[in-house]
């Protein structure tokens, strides 16, 4: 047996309609479908079901992309309140991760349902 990819992961929803409105229209996720009885929310990320309901735990999540602070800016201009400027995480020093000596940035907020959500890039 070999576990080849992530799959789907559970985050805590809040507002069924507020959450399906930030991750579709403000972060551009792609919705698959939501089932309300019994609450339960779903959108893809690039292959990786994310699952929003009641019960599960609050979650941080990463989002990788391209131009941290263009990103940074766009979201902001949606109204998006982060926790600080886009910041260094990580300078990679040894190449664990990617090239040695490149720097891992981000910038953190929440979503309407209260999970962490950090964009993330590299330089």
């Amino acid at each position: 047996m070999r576990i080849t990819r992530l799959h789907q992961i559970a985050a805590h929803a809040g507002d069924l309609e507020d959450m399906q409105q930030f991750y579709q229209e403000t972060l551009g996720a792609r919705f698959i479908a939501v089932f309300d009885p019994p609450g339960i929310l779903f959108f893809d990320f690039h292959g990786v079901r994310v699952l929003f309901e009641p019960n599960a735990a609050p979650a941080t999540l990463y989002f990788w992309v391209d131009d941290i602070d263009a990103a940074h800016a766009s979201l902001t201009s949606q109204g998006v309140a982060f926790e600080g400027q886009p910041h260094m995480i990580h300078k990679d020093e040894d190449g664990a991760f990617d090239n040695p000596g490149t720097e891992e940035w981000m910038a953190f907020f929440e979503d309407p349902g209260g999970n962490t959500l950090a964009i993330a890039s590299r330089r």
